[in-house]
């Protein structure tokens, strides 16, 4: 009997390890399962902002790369290289490069005299494009059939009870990709209208505001927008 024992404890040992050896594998794959969401949440110092007078970064923004000098970048933290969810940007008008980070505020200084443009790029979030929206979005909202605007514009007010109330659409009708800008007119005393222009690249919205005065000078407008893009796009060898 006792040499039966033996031989059926012998005959189990090999039989228990196969069984723990799924086991073990299990737990294995859970703990480094655990350790790389420990990783990942594991709260980290951010990263120092790049001072303002660097060199360009390679920003890439809803898989789109954009090449942006820190100078430009109005958020501190949004001054690093990488991927990110949005840029805020503002640029010198008519020049169109970045402010100098050393320049004092004054009474003629751009930022109050309104020679800046200002810029967002942002996922898209699948949201349809300009041109669609004036397709298909824009034209529930119209108070009136679209007339013809400043130098060649075709320009459209909204309802008054629409999303857009108090905004007028004007767009270049042969090239609605190239301009199509939602407007605010001039208020009362010093408050001034402004104007978003916008232009979908890849699933990037490039966003850019500025005074609505300049709608007469739009011609001059669509080619800084489009100088603009061209600069901040990596050159290509």
């Amino acid at each position: 009997m006792a040499t039966l024992a033996k031989h059926l404890a012998s005959a189990r040992r090999p039989f228990e390890g196969l069984l723990l050896l799924p086991v073990a594998i299990f737990i294995a794959v859970a703990f480094l399962a655990l350790g790389y969401v420990a990783h990942i949440l594991w709260p980290r110092w951010p990263e120092a902002p790049v001072a303002a007078d660097a060199p360009a970064l390679p920003i890439v923004v809803a898989g789109v790369l954009f090449n942006i000098p820190p100078a430009a970048i109005r958020v501190p933290v949004q001054r690093r290289a990488g991927v990110q969810e949005r840029l805020d940007l503002v640029y010198l008008w008519p020049t169109l490069t970045p402010p100098d980070p050393q320049a004092r505020l004054s009474l003629d200084s751009p930022l109050l005299t309104g020679d800046r443009i200002f810029v967002t790029i942002a996922a898209s979030g699948g949201t349809l494009s300009p041109g669609e929206r004036l397709k298909l979005i824009y034209p529930r909202y119209m108070q009136a059939p679209a007339m013809l605007g400043p130098d060649g514009l075709t320009l459209a007010t909204f309802q008054e009870t629409s999303p857009y109330r108090g905004e007028d659409l004007v767009y270049d009708a042969a090239a609605t990709d190239r301009f199509l800008a939602r407007c605010t007119r001039n208020g009362k005393g010093p408050t001034r209208g402004s104007c978003l222009a916008e232009r979908r690249l890849g699933e990037a919205d490039i966003t850019v505001r500025f005074p609505s005065d300049w709608i007469t000078n739009w011609r001059q407008v669509a080619d800084a927008v489009d100088r603009l893009v061209a600069q901040m796009r990596p050159a290509r060898g």
